[in-house]
């Protein structure tokens, strides 16, 4: 989530992106990942996707596709050829892959491989531009991808992609609307993977940074998670920095995480100073205590020397006020020092008991936090004129049939971001 604070809006961007005859609507904002077991407890073990799929190009590696193709009886170089095709040139079926021999794209769908790309099924955008996506995975499931643009006043782009790890989520936070939604199965990793290059492609402009702030726990999805990264840092070309993993905090995994030594920003979704707070808005918290989570973080801190980003989304009347600034100050005190708080005014959501904060209270939480040596940042909100929060699009849609094929997004309709 800290690579999405202080977003800024985009004027040019925006006026290019409403300029395109596009369905609008969405963006995400107070997203919330979640917890799960206890301290010394292991993580649980959640259903993963019924019928893995080995056969899928995407997310494979140049000497993995190199190995393929010489299994087929190809020469090596074909396999660097694959490459291109799935990362540079985008390609979406193997019968679509031009300067590979006709008979190696046969013998490669005889064998059961596809390229792994699914079809958009649904995108909206809000007035300042932010654009969210429906892809429709394989066994018709509905998983968001969100499109964040931004320029600078210098005027170059950064465009931001917000993508999910799991269909809807287990955790349930109770601000959550993914939550809300129920949760299905972990997504593979060709199926995350494939969220950055729809945005890269609808928008026509390469994704300079990826945030796991969707749909989904990313830490109860940790496999598919590191293995996705690796595809877009290695082979999509997006830096480890500019890549950022939220949590709520699953027992055992940030001690994972850490192990592998990544140059990305973890997030924590805290969003209370206190563990009675936490337990009201985050049932998880209940079997991972806050001074396990914390103690977690600061060993990630010292094993990885890469400082945490704390999420905090304020809810009016429950964690919003001065003596929560306070006590969060002294929490994070208590645990080091060098964290940053991104403060996440709370995106209103259906059938919700929680509300936005006014203004003022937000200003006033960030000033205790920075008089008291708390390096803090407001997220601006993007796209409250649509369905913003996390899980609201998915859960509308997947309350009715699927669109038909006529109705889901052709080529024609991609969006032109001009920087």
């Amino acid at each position: 989530m800290a690579l999405l604070q202080q977003m800024c809006s985009a004027p040019s961007l925006a006026r290019a992106v409403r300029s395109r005859s596009i369905s609008i609507s969405a963006t995400r904002t107070a997203s919330v990942s979640v917890p799960v077991p206890s301290t010394p407890a292991p993580a649980p073990t959640l259903t993963r996707a019924p019928h893995i799929d080995s056969h899928v190009l995407l997310g494979m590696s140049e000497p993995d596709l190199q190995q393929l193709a010489t299994d087929f009886g190809q020469q090596k170089y074909r396999g660097k050829q694959l490459h291109q095709l799935l990362y540079k040139t985008k390609v979406k079926e193997i019968q679509d892959f031009s300067h590979v021999p006709l008979a190696f794209r046969n013998d490669l769908q005889e064998a059961g491989w596809k390229v792994g790309r699914s079809p958009i099924h649904r995108v909206v955008t809000a007035a300042d531009g932010t654009i969210k996506i429906l892809i429709k995975l394989n066994d018709n499931r509905l998983i968001e991808t969100v499109g964040i643009p931004v320029e600078d006043d210098k005027g170059s782009c950064r465009l931001t992609a917000c993508v999910s790890s799991q269909v809807g989520c287990p955790l349930r936070c109770s601000f959550c609307a993914t939550g809300k939604g129920g949760y299905l199965r972990n997504l593979q990793r060709h199926e995350i993977v494939e969220q950055v290059l729809a945005i890269e492609e609808l928008f026509k402009h390469r994704v300079s940074n990826v945030v796991f702030m969707g749909m989904g726990e990313p830490m109860l999805n940790l496999k598919a998670v590191l293995e996705a990264h690796r595809c877009l840092n290695k082979d999509v070309q997006i830096g480890q920095r500019m890549i950022t993993i939220s949590t709520v905090g699953v027992p055992n995994t940030i001690k994972k995480l850490a192990s592998h030594k990544l140059q990305s920003t973890l997030a924590v979704s805290l969003h209370a100073p206190n563990q009675k707070i936490r337990e009201t808005i985050v049932p998880s918290a209940k079997s991972y205590p806050l001074d396990a989570l914390m103690k977690d973080c600061k060993d990630y801190f010292l094993e990885t020397g890469r400082r945490v980003s704390f999420e905090y989304t304020l809810l009016a009347g429950v964690n919003d006020a001065i003596e929560h600034a306070v006590e969060l100050a002294e929490l994070l005190r208590a645990w080091g020092s060098g964290y940053h708080v991104n403060l996440i005014p709370f995106n209103p959501i259906e059938d919700s008991e929680f509300r936005r904060p006014y203004k003022k209270a937000v200003l006033a939480f960030a000033a205790a936090l920075e008089s008291r040596k708390v390096t803090t940042s407001i997220r601006q909100t993007r796209g409250l004129d649509a369905n913003a929060a996390c899980g609201q699009l998915r859960n509308e849609f997947q309350k009715s049939p699927l669109l038909a094929e006529s109705d889901m997004v052709s080529e024609s309709n991609m969006v032109s971001v001009a920087c």
